[in-house]
C-alpha cells in the first residue's frame, strides 16, 4: 500500500498541507516505511507502536529472532531525519507477550523487563528527541492497566537524563 500510487499522491498531498502521516506497520513492512520516508524527505512520519514487532501467528515463539530482524529495521528507520516513533503498543495481542494469558494482571516491573530492550532500542537509535510514549488505549486495556502501562515507561526510563524524560513523556 505505501508504495501505491493513489497512497503517495495522498502523502504528498499531506506534506502541501503541513500535516503528519502517522503508520503503523509490522516489522515485516518497515522497509516499506523506509522507502516511503526517503521519497518524502520533507514529509514528517511516525512510526506507531515500536514498528510493530510480531509474536503471534507464524511468529509465534520466535521473539529473538524477530527482535533481531525488527532491530535491524529500526536502525535504518532511525537513518531517516522525517521519521520519529512512538513508544508503546506492546500490550497488544499480535506482539505475543500473552499478558491476557497470566494469572494476575502483570504489574510494571513485569512489564518493565519485557519491553525495555524494545523501548530502549528504539530511544538509543532515534534519540529521545525523536521518540514519544503512546498509551495505545483503550485497546492495550485488555492486557494492562492505565497506570501501570505508565509506571513501566517510567521503571524503564529511571536511569536516562532529565532532559531525555522530559523528551520522551512531553514531545
Amino acid at each position: 500500500i505505501l508504495a501505491s500510487t493513489a497512497f503517495r499522491e495522498g502523502v504528498a498531498c499531506l506534506a502541501e498541507q503541513g500535516l503528519v502521516l502517522d503508520i503503523w506497520a509490522y516489522h515485516t513492512q518497515l522497509a516499506e516505511i523506509i522507502d516511503l520516508a526517503r521519497a518524502f524527505p520533507q514529509q514528517l512520519m511516525v512510526v506507531n507502536h515500536v514498528g510493530g514487532p510480531l509474536g503471534c501467528g507464524p511468529y509465534a515463539g520466535r521473539r529473538a529472532e524477530v527482535f533481531e530482524q525488527w532491530a535491524e529495521h529500526i536502525l535504518r528507520l532511525a537513518q531517516c531525519p522525517n521519521l520519529r516513533i512512538k513508544l508503546g503498543g506492546l500490550g497488544m495481542q499480535v506482539g505475543g507477550f500473552a499478558l491476557d494469558h497470566e494469572a494476575l494482571p502483570p504489574g510494571s516491573a513485569h512489564l518493565a523487563e519485557l519491553w525495555a530492550p524494545y523501548l530502549l532500542h528504539c530511544i538509543d537509535a532515534f534519540g529521545s528527541s525523536r521518540c514519544m510514549f503512546e498509551s495505545n488505549f483503550p485497546v492495550d486495556k485488555g492486557m494492562v492497566g492505565y497506570g501501570v502501562l505508565w509506571n513501566t515507561f517510567k521503571r524503564i526510563t529511571a536511569d536516562l537524563p532529565a532532559h531525555a524524560r522530559a523528551d520522551l513523556f512531553s514531545t
